[in-house]
């Protein structure tokens, strides 16, 4: 049957199988592209872990010798050994092993360790790393995620492949039921027509499907050159090394096959149960019923308006891949764009713009205390620096009594809308979180003459302000004063980890009393959100001097410091990056700084979004591609499958003219379904996405996607009129002689 039909039927009919190629193209694809990434970012994954971690696979920790280790080294599977001189305290020394295959790792470290004497408690294993090689052990209970996400996510795109590519398969094979009845009818079993369709299939689908998976390949690379150049400001992010692996591209053929062996299979299984009665009985011309009048159609284009939309209705499960890809290609573009602008608008409008006049320079100082911190004065007199604050932040709580709660503050339930770990019910009354923000001397004075009080260093500020809890609008708070605090000279706190009001012997946990200065509404110049996520803390401004008479009592502080630096007006980013470099030369502790600048975070913050909309946006493109795909296969097969209807229009006087219209109108629908379906859920959808954020309908107007939305729908309305265009001049050609005396497929 291959040599004396299913060849030539090939040679002489390219574009009935022009769906075929396309769907197992865009399947090869994506499929590859899905495997290239996930290879990428488990690589990236390893990389970030041996940086941040080491490469080390397990760890003993005892008092071990020279000759101990020597010992280590001289074991089989062991390729090194090295000391962690952090993680060794007095006599007992850790050395961290390397082997030569991850497999040997969790048998032999506990025979190193009874060779060099240590017990088995003392082993530890480098958990996250050994799981990225799929080395689990029962006492790792720490969920890793990666390969699970990545098979879920590659079961899920298999799965709606099979979906939406067997309907192009089904109709290239329902086109030929005749001819295949006539072959059973004359021998043929169902095996053999089943194995015969399966075969072209194979044959339409080889090359597409190695290209596919070569540019999968290559986009995944490019992909990850992308996302370094949009991330290569983003601080403590390392490079990705683009990485190639033949496991994945064998990986991504095996998953296309069965993808698009599954897809043909379906369909080819249902044609070989056709008996030679009914296959011989399908023309193959499309079976039309009377349907509902379609006044849409009607109105705007007549008899022709109905006969295409009987035309339609015949021909659902042929575009059924074509309608789904369409509409979903488009819905999804046009909530991506919607989404990205909402989400843009929001973070600038929460955090560029509301602190753009609070900082220039963000730097974050490890294992420093503001207390000790000697650069200050440094920093505040550099040049090109108009204000600079050195802060450090420590948790705490206090005991807010029923009689200090304000009026206001009562009106709208008091405490009883918090939950225990926002407000406990204790003994006076009610123990809240009351961070301490901590900053340094200098700061602390231009703040107290922010607030018109004698300037001084013997106590602290209590922000006195709660946001109405019963109005969820987040972006447009209500605040009103929490405590009364009229005669309260001073306050009480505690370390976080105490419950008691009152001392129980242990120093660490007695409250410390704290001299309150002032209470206010209004807060320092920083780059700081204060009860966003706890409604009911209660924030304490102090100086570094008093801090570092309580600290002992209240516990230790964050282990940061931070330093906000606010430049001149209008400045550039060039000028902030030289100012960057100086704070770093000046604060000299370059492997314990981290800086970023506002204006370069506010860029990279554009980058990552077209990045992110790139990135959907080509997703988008591909479904679409599939959809334009199947109606290119429906219209340059037209004559071929409807021949029959065609020549009963002509033979009742319909003209070419007519039956142009009626290709105008069922190209119509197919562009225009997408649109007509997307335009209502877009407008519910984006209106979901403005109320949960708080933003107002006019704004989001004013920056409404609206270009890339458009130019998306031209180039669906573009591609569906080429096809039906392509089909209507093929049909001109069509002699009704010929095609009512052949009973052939052409």
């Amino acid at each position: 049957m291959w040599k004396d039909y299913l060849s030539g039927l090939l040679k002489n009919n390219r574009s009935s199988g022009l769906s075929i190629r396309l769907s197992a193209l865009i399947s090869a694809l994506l499929l590859s592209l899905l495997c290239g990434l996930g290879y990428q970012a488990w690589k990236y994954e390893v990389e970030r872990i041996i940086l941040e971690e080491g490469g080390w696979q397990s760890q003993i920790v005892g008092e071990l010798g020279q000759e101990d280790i020597e010992t280590i080294k001289k074991f089989a599977t062991v390729t090194d050994v090295a000391i962690n001189e952090k993680e060794s305290k007095g006599e007992e020394t850790a050395v961290e092993i390397y082997f030569e295959n991850y497999r040997d790792v969790l048998a032999d470290t506990p025979r190193i360790a009874r060779l060099v004497g240590v017990p088995l408690e003392q082993v530890a294993y480098h958990y996250e790393l050994l799981a990225m090689y799929f080395i689990r052990d029962q006492k790792d209970t720490a969920p890793r995620l990666l390969f699970p996400m990545f098979l879920v996510i590659t079961a899920m795109a298999s799965l709606s492949l099979i979906v939406m590519i067997h309907h192009a398969f089904a109709v290239s094979m329902n086109a030929r039921i005749h001819q295949f009845g006539i072959f059973s009818s004359i021998g043929a079993t169902p095996r053999q027509i089943r194995a015969c369709l399966l075969q072209e299939a194979a044959a339409l689908c080889a090359v597409p499907i190695l290209i596919g998976n070569l540019l999968g390949i290559a986009g995944s690379v490019g992909w990850i050159q992308l996302f370094n150049f949009l991330g290569r400001d983003i601080p403590g992010r390392h490079k990705a090394t683009p990485g190639f692996h033949p496991f994945v591209l064998i990986l991504a053929w095996l998953l296309t096959v069965i993808t698009i062996w599954i897809s043909a299979w379906l369909p080819a299984r249902k044609l070989s149960k056709l008996t030679p009665l009914e296959a011989i009985r399908n023309t193959g011309e499309l079976q039309l019923k009377r349907k509902k009048k379609s006044r849409i159609l009607a109105f705007f284009f007549g008899v022709e308006g109905e006969l295409a939309h009987n035309a339609l209705k015949a021909q659902k499960k042929a575009l059924r891949t074509a309608s789904l890809s369409l509409l979903c290609s488009f819905l999804a573009f046009t909530l991506m764009q919607c989404f990205f602008t909402i989400s843009e608008i929001s973070t600038r409008e929460t955090y560029f713009e509301r602190y753009q006049d609070a900082w220039d320079i963000m730097v974050t100082v490890k294992d420093a205390n503001v207390e000790e911190f000697q650069e200050t004065e440094a920093v505040q007199g550099l040049s090109g620096v108009q204000s600079a604050v050195v802060y450090q932040k420590a948790a705490a709580k206090r005991i807010v009594t029923e009689e200090e709660i304000s009026e206001e503050m009562k009106a709208f339930g008091g405490f009883h809308k918090a939950s225990d770990q926002e407000a406990k019910r204790v003994d006076g009354g009610w123990l809240v979180h009351a961070p301490i923000v901590i900053l340094d001397d200098r700061s602390f004075l231009a703040y107290c003459e922010q607030l018109g009080i004698a300037p001084q260093l013997n106590g602290a500020v209590i922000l006195n302000r709660i946001r109405d809890v019963t109005n969820p609008d987040f972006r447009h708070p209500e605040y009103m004063p929490y405590v009364k605090g009229e005669n309260a000279a001073s306050v009480f706190l505690q370390s976080d980890t105490g419950e008691s009001s009152m001392p129980d012997g242990n120093q660490k946990d007695a409250p410390v009393e704290i001299p309150v200065l002032s209470y206010t509404d209004e807060v320092p110049v920083l780059r700081e959100e204060y009860a966003t996520q706890d409604y009911y803390e209660l924030v304490h401004f102090m100086p570094a001097s008093l801090w570092r008479e309580t600290k002992g009592k209240l516990g230790d502080a964050e282990e940061y410091v931070y330093i906000r630096v606010l430049s001149k007006e209008n400045v550039t980013l060039e000028e902030l990056n030289q100012l960057q470099d100086r704070l770093g030369q000046t604060l000299g502790r370059t492997n314990m700084l981290e800086s970023e600048n506002r204006i370069q975070k506010y860029e990279t913050n554009g980058k990552q979004i077209q990045g992110m909309k790139m990135i959907f946006g080509g997703f988008c493109i591909l479904l679409a591609i599939i959809g334009i795909g199947d109606v290119f296969s429906n219209t340059l097969g037209f004559v071929r499958q409807r021949k029959r209807e065609f020549a009963r229009y002509m033979s009742v006087g319909m003209t070419p003219k007519e039956l142009c219209k009626m290709f105008c109108a069922e190209a119509f629908v197919i562009a225009g379904r997408p649109i007509m379906i997307t335009i209502p859920l877009a407008f519910v959808a984006v209106r979901y996405m403005l109320n949960r954020s708080y933003l107002e309908a006019g704004g989001f107007l004013a920056e409404k996607p609206l270009a890339p939305i458009v130019v998306f729908m031209l180039a669906i309305i573009s591609a569906v009129a080429l096809a039906y265009a392509l089909a209507w001049r093929n049909v001109r050609k069509l002699s009704l002689a010929e095609v009512l005396k052949d009973d052939t497929m052409l």
